[in-house]
């Protein structure tokens, strides 16, 4: 399985920026689909995901500004961040949550992270 993220960057503050994560693999089945982000010195947080049914979930901290959008024929998910703010300077990972044919149960797999850095 690999996932591959693409989109993020340097943007000032009120900017906006796309994320994009493509999968591939094997797939039985991809689940959900999303984003967390991690700055220097904390944890990995959930930002935002998508079931495979088009539920979405997203983190307080970026409702209304943030929107996760899924490809389900391409197994890619995006995600459009407006109204950025230094706060969410981070690096983002895709996360898909998927049966794999060789795999019988659900596993995480993440991708490599791209640098989101909001500029004051």
């Amino acid at each position: 399985v690999q996932l591959v993220e693409s989109g993020g960057g340097l943007v000032q503050t009120g900017g906006s920026l796309r994320l994009s994560c493509a999968a591939s693999g094997r797939f039985v089945s991809v689940n959900a689909m999303g984003w967390y982000r991690q700055a220097p010195g904390k944890q990995r947080d959930l930002v935002a995901d998508i079931t495979r049914f088009g539920r979405t979930d997203y983190a307080d901290s970026v409702m209304g500004r943030f929107t996760i959008t899924r490809d389900y024929a391409n197994n890619t998910v995006y995600l459009q961040m407006n109204s950025l703010k230094p706060e969410d300077t981070a690096v983002y990972y895709c996360n898909a949550k998927a049966v794999v044919v060789t795999t019988p149960t659900q596993v995480n797999y993440w991708g490599q992270g791209t640098q989101v850095t909001v500029s004051s």
